[in-house]
């Protein structure tokens, strides 16, 4: 079989996989591909031009004519239209809207088909929901980062104080996560899903020097076994 150059990491909201997968990155040198932040930028879109979230022939004509761009720089991840997007996609709301989006099956097409000619040349450590059942299936390392929804929620709640943009409660935080959990383990496309041969860690009581280490030797050591070079 003939493997994806790909780390997949994926999970739920809050599991930690945007820290984990860009730190891995880092560490060993490779290209980090935050997918969420794809489907935020996405959603804010849609809405910023009164395109409903549903499928439609403006949704179609939007995809064909926008400009997507993705790690412009190191200060400017993500840019529709030439608007940088970087900052305003990780407020609170924008979460809501990237689920929403996520659902429709032509953003997720339009996304996949980029995400995977964005990777056709580098070694990749990309984050998501379906990153190894759908995007890359035959990606040669596959992680899938849990916690449990209370860990979650209050991560979620603590990254959210710290950036001082959010007036929410933790109880209103920890139920817009399980909103988000059952939106994306029940939607039609492409549902989170932990693969089959993914490796499942459970972070709630791990530290990230924790995560971060057992992830490094899975990665090492499965690049060996696979003859890939990191």
């Amino acid at each position: 079989m003939k493997y994806s150059k790909i780390v997949a990491i994926d999970g739920p909201s809050g599991s930690g996989k945007s820290t984990i997968a860009k730190k891995v990155a880092d560490y060993l040198g490779l290209l980090y591909v935050d997918t969420g932040a794809m489907y935020r930028a996405l959603g804010h879109f849609l809405q910023s031009q009164n395109i409903a979230f549903e499928e439609s022939q403006a949704l179609l004509d939007s995809l064909k004519n926008i400009r997507f761009e993705y790690g412009i720089s190191k200060d400017c991840l993500i840019r529709v239209n030439d608007l940088d997007l970087t900052e305003i996609i990780r407020e609170h709301y924008v979460s809501e809207l990237a689920s929403r989006v996520s659902s429709l099956k032509s953003i997720r097409e339009y996304l996949v088909n980029f995400q995977r000619k964005l990777v056709k040349e580098k070694i990749c450590v990309m984050e998501g929901r379906d990153i190894g059942t759908v995007v890359f299936p035959d990606a040669f390392m596959k992680i899938f980062l849990t916690a449990s929804v209370e860990i979650r929620a209050q991560r979620r709640f603590d990254q959210l104080k710290e950036k001082g943009k959010s007036d929410l409660s933790l109880a209103e935080v920890l139920v817009d996560v399980k909103n988000r959990d059952d939106r994306d383990m029940n939607r039609s496309e492409s549902p989170l899903l932990k693969a089959d041969d993914a490796i499942e860690l459970d972070t709630s009581t791990m530290s990230e020097r924790e995560v971060l280490e057992k992830i490094d030797n899975f990665v090492k050591l499965r690049a060996f076994d696979l003859g890939i070079n990191l």
